[in-house]
């Protein structure tokens, strides 16, 4: 595994599980992710599998401090709620830190919880801070009204969502850029791809694989989810090729801007408690 330095010298795995939708029926999954070489997974309070989260580990035998946990506090739960929130989750997670603590969303009284997240990590009970889903107008009110600079964001990012404004701001301020959902939420019209289909076939690889390729190379951190061994482990294999200067440019010219799930400044969605998370 290779792993990107965050702001603060915090290391992280390049690639982690994301663990959205994944339930007690997929324990053996994310056993099997941690038995093969998976140190980083992503996991949320709106999930609700922290708790399998932490079963997983005990029973693969790994250590925790080999382990990079990632959790976010939900939307309902930031102003005052987050210090709970948080303590919630380590209870659940059955562990006495969390290596990377995230907004989930910049929903109402976000800047409230950085501050209550930035005491938790001078407490030591947190190694990184950041969030998630923000766009750059929310990313400067952070490190305006903030002391200390987000060391992620984890957004939306696929080959038809490039997001490389932001990327750039992000780039600029030692932000990580982290991508959920690389592959437009198994989307078909992505995978399929004939431009990803002939750079694969030219590496013996598969779509998927040039995809998170084409994200490290970028210098973006992935969390694609999968609880098929097979796919697990493709998801790993994308270190023995690189993509060249040509291919990073026919995937770069695929970019639609297209957004596959809520925006960010959808206020009805952040504000409405009732909704589950999408990412």
């Amino acid at each position: 595994m290779e792993h990107f330095v965050l702001n603060n010298g915090v290391v992280m795995p390049k690639i982690g599980l994301g663990v959205y939708n994944i339930k007690d029926n997929n324990e053996d999954a994310i056993l099997w992710a941690l038995n093969n070489g998976y140190r980083h997974l992503d996991t949320a309070a709106a999930y609700r599998n922290e708790e399998l989260i932490a079963r997983a580990i005990r029973k693969s035998g790994v250590k925790r401090s080999d382990i990079f946990i990632t959790t976010k506090v939900w939307s309902t739960d930031l102003g005052r709620k987050t210090r709970q929130a948080f303590e919630t989750s380590l209870q659940k997670l059955q562990t006495d830190y969390i290596d990377l603590y995230l907004i989930h969303w910049p929903a109402k009284n976000y800047l409230e919880s950085w501050h209550l997240m930035e005491s938790l990590y001078k407490e030591g009970k947190i190694r990184a801070i950041g969030v998630s889903n923000f766009e750059q107008e929310h990313l400067d009110k952070v490190m305006k009204q903030g002391t200390i600079i987000p060391a992620v964001n984890q957004i939306q990012t696929n080959p038809l969502l490039q997001q490389g404004a932001l990327h750039e701001y992000m780039g600029k301020h030692g932000i990580q850029h982290v991508a959920w959902s690389p592959f437009g939420h198994g989307n078909k019209e992505i995978l399929a791809h004939p431009v990803l289909a002939e750079i694969a076939a030219k590496y013996n690889k598969t779509a998927a694989q040039v995809i998170l390729r084409w994200n490290l190379q970028r210098d973006i951190a992935v969390i694609p989810k999968s609880v098929t061994p097979a796919r697990l482990q493709q998801n790993l294999e994308v270190f023995d090729f690189a993509l060249s200067d040509d291919e990073m440019g026919q995937i770069v010219a695929l970019d639609q801007n297209k957004r596959g799930f809520v925006d960010p400044q959808n206020k009805f969605y952040l504000w409405t408690t009732r909704f589950i998370p999408l990412s």
